[in-house]
């Protein structure tokens, strides 16, 4: 098959991923054989290739917002028939027996594996993955406005929801990319005031067109307190910047799997107890629950779609801020 591959970590600008010919996937008596038809790209692909998410497995496919349909099946994988289309994300497996496993935490599973890190991903034309951990795609999206649901839209729906938030509620986003522009959405529905904090002008007309309250610059004042923030942008230096924004009480949520330093800050930021929460991998749960509500509202995703031949140079344009809503590699033809 033909499948993307990553040797060695390198800066995107070098252009380190190759187009090679790699053996197809054999899956495990629980796994199912996936013909991918798009996968989405993601920050979190670009810390991969970059080496700031220390390797873990040699000449690694990267990818995990993938769509595609199960054509074949291991011998103990029973639920869905050849032909179902399902989404794979970035968590792959859990060993099932743990504290966090058996208490509904399975996102910080120590032995979890997660797709295209760990395991190899989606940017290739086959995948296999555990049949319990994927997810069948609501019908209404297109394989390639699918794809960003299956991290962006979850980890986006994970932060929210981590944020405990009410109707009436505000809250800023800071990084208007493929996760802001879905949950943006998603809190509207749930009648969240939205406040976007980003730099480049395409994101900020982005986001005021999708109906944020006010849009402004990453350390503009709001004009209003706020009782919770997200970081989607892998920045540390505007975690002092959105504290100061927040109400008594209020949450600041970081979205991102990396980010550069925090910066030192002063307690009194910090006092009438704001409070940091990290959001770490998802649940499936997690999963189900946005997929439904994704249906339901109906989230419409802005999809910039490249050839999967063209991974480095879609990784470069995410960098570089240079794609408005989410990039997605189209790997089948007539995934549209």
């Amino acid at each position: 098959m033909r499948a993307i591959v990553l040797q060695h970590p390198d800066s995107i600008a070098k252009h380190p991923l190759t187009l090679r010919e790699v053996p197809d996937p054999q899956p495990r008596t629980d796994e199912v054989v996936i013909e991918v038809s798009a996968c989405g790209i993601c920050r979190t692909d670009l810390h991969v290739v970059e080496g700031e998410l220390p390797p873990k497995l040699a000449n690694v496919i990267p990818g995990h917002q993938v769509v595609g349909r199960i054509i074949r099946s291991g011998t103990d994988a029973k639920t869905y028939a050849a032909g179902t289309r399902v989404g794979v994300p970035w968590l792959h497996r859990t060993c099932g027996r743990c504290e966090f496993c058996t208490r509904a935490r399975e996102n910080l599973c120590p032995k979890a594996t997660f797709t295209g890190w760990t395991v190899n991903g989606g940017y290739a034309e086959f995948i296999v993955a555990p049949e319990k951990f994927v997810y069948p795609i609501p019908e209404g999206f297109s394989d390639l406005a699918a794809a960003p649901l299956l991290c962006a839209g979850i980890i986006g729906f994970r932060s929210l929801r981590l944020a405990e938030l009410d109707a009436g509620d505000t809250l800023a986003i800071y990084g208007f990319g493929a996760a802001g522009h879905v949950c943006i959405q998603v809190a509207q529905h749930l009648g969240i005031r939205v406040l976007v904090f980003t730099r480049e002008e395409k994101h900020r007309k982005l986001a005021a067109e999708l109906g944020a309250e006010w849009v402004g610059g990453a350390y503009d004042d709001p004009p209003t307190p706020l009782n919770a923030a997200i970081i989607f942008a892998p920045a540390g230096e505007l975690v002092p910047a959105a504290l100061k924004n927040l109400k008594r009480g209020g949450t600041l949520v970081l979205g991102g799997i990396h980010m550069s330093d925090l910066p030192s800050l002063p307690y009194d930021v910090l006092y009438w107890e704001r409070r940091i929460r990290s959001v770490a991998n998802n649940t499936r749960q997690d999963g189900i629950d946005f997929l439904r509500i994704a249906a339901k509202i109906p989230i419409h995703t802005q999809v910039q779609a490249f050839n999967l031949e063209q991974a480095n140079e879609a990784l470069q344009a995410l960098k570089n801020d240079g794609i408005r809503g989410a990039g997605v590699l189209r790997v089948r033809k007539g995934s549209e």
